[in-house]
């Protein structure tokens, strides 16, 4: 069973194996039927962008794959087929074929993630486009094998340091060698992103194009119509216009009505009234919410990994926080009370454990996907 057979598979590695899935794939990548790959890297906003993208092209008649990590309530989020979801029926009859494929040795060697990247390929096999979102790398990432015809590249931030680096450019450089011949660059805050994409444009003969350069003026106007139409913040805005710029280096012909029902859940969705829910979990996250919000207050239901820079986020925070609930989460990766509370003594911000939700305050969920998970199940129950 496919559910049991993950749960066997760490989740976090402290080292990760780069040759292990390229050498894998290439064990087996005769059993897959590539469709046309739009391939999406970057810090911030691949699952939105790749969202609003997908969503387009099955409003537009093709058949189309979004492969997107990690899931909030189901695994069936991470892939997704023509409007909806992946039934447990495909997954479950798409896992044992895949296993047929794999030697005992290669199925129990594959982490989680590079076992949901073959299996997505399989389910993704009849399409005629996927939205394929990388994990958090670029040129190492297990999606970054397939042959793509574009990549998209979403705002750059410092992340994940341990594996990618802790400057803008090493970070950046990881990620945009991910890029084979074609990309689009959203709008970079950090602008040390362009130069690095200029670099490797001009070292590996590189067609990498700003948004600007592709959007047209009417293309444009239709932008601001669409994110009225959807009611988008800002940061998810600018997604919007990577996804509509991939539309036009495809030459494919859109209207508004082929983004409704874009809006992916749990990027600042009012889930309330009172309630907002956000999957961020860096500071460029943290900022975007910052702008949006302004002077709004909002308890913030809160709880980190002990590998993000809790302290900056927090920081950021700070202005729309009235105080902080902590919220339990799982998994080795957590951040210890002491040092989170430690935080909060130093920030000077008042903080207790969360226990439930009063209809009186206004509530930000933010921190990371389990966080989110917790909350919903913790409110469901």
């Amino acid at each position: 069973m496919l559910e049991i057979f993950l749960d066997a598979k760490p989740l976090y590695y402290d080292e990760i194996d780069y040759a292990r899935f390229p050498r894998i794939y290439n064990r087996i990548k005769s059993h897959f039927q590539l469709p046309k790959i739009i391939h999406l890297v970057g810090t911030n906003g691949k699952g939105t962008t790749g969202r609003f993208l997908a969503m387009a092209l099955h409003h537009l008649s093709y058949k189309v794959g979004h492969f997107t990590s990690p899931h909030i309530s189901k695994f069936n989020e991470r892939i997704w087929l023509d409007g909806q979801d992946s039934s447990d029926l495909l997954l479950e009859a798409t896992h044992q074929r895949l296993l047929e494929i794999l030697s005992i040795e290669d199925s129990e060697a594959l982490s989680y993630f590079e076992y949901t990247t073959l299996l997505a390929m399989l389910v993704f096999e009849d399409c005629e486009f996927v939205v394929l979102e990388a994990g958090l790398g670029g040129e190492f990432d297990a999606t970054a094998v397939f042959d793509k015809i574009l990549t998209l590249v979403t705002p750059i931030d410092i992340d994940h340091e341990a594996f990618l680096g802790n400057t803008i450019e090493a970070i950046a450089k990881t990620k945009l060698k991910a890029i084979e011949h074609t990309a689009i660059i959203a709008e970079q805050k950090n602008l040390e992103v362009y130069d690095v994409a200029e670099s490797l444009a001009q070292e590996g003969g590189l067609l990498i194009y700003k948004v600007d350069e592709i959007l047209k003026k009417e293309d444009k106007k239709l932008l601001l119509e669409i994110s009225k139409e959807l009611d988008l913040p800002f940061y998810l805005e600018q997604n919007l216009a990577l996804s509509i710029a991939a539309l036009c280096w495809l030459e494919i012909a859109y209207t508004k009505e082929s983004f409704k029902d874009s809006k992916l859940f749990g990027r600042l969705t009012r889930f309330r009234e009172n309630i907002l829910i956000d999957v961020g979990h860096n500071a460029l996250a943290a900022r975007s919410i910052v702008t949006q919000l302004r002077t709004d207050k909002y308890i913030l239901i809160y709880n980190t990994y002990k590998d993000k820079d809790f302290r900056e986020i927090l920081r950021i925070l700070k202005p729309i926080i009235k105080h902080v609930e902590i919220i339990d989460i799982d998994g080795q990766r957590v951040a210890s009370l002491d040092s989170l509370h430690k935080v909060l003594i130093d920030l000077e911000v008042e903080y207790t454990k969360y226990n439930k939700i009063n209809k009186s305050n206004n509530y930000l969920i933010f921190g990371s996907f389990s966080v989110a998970q917790s909350f919903l199940r913790e409110y469901n129950e």
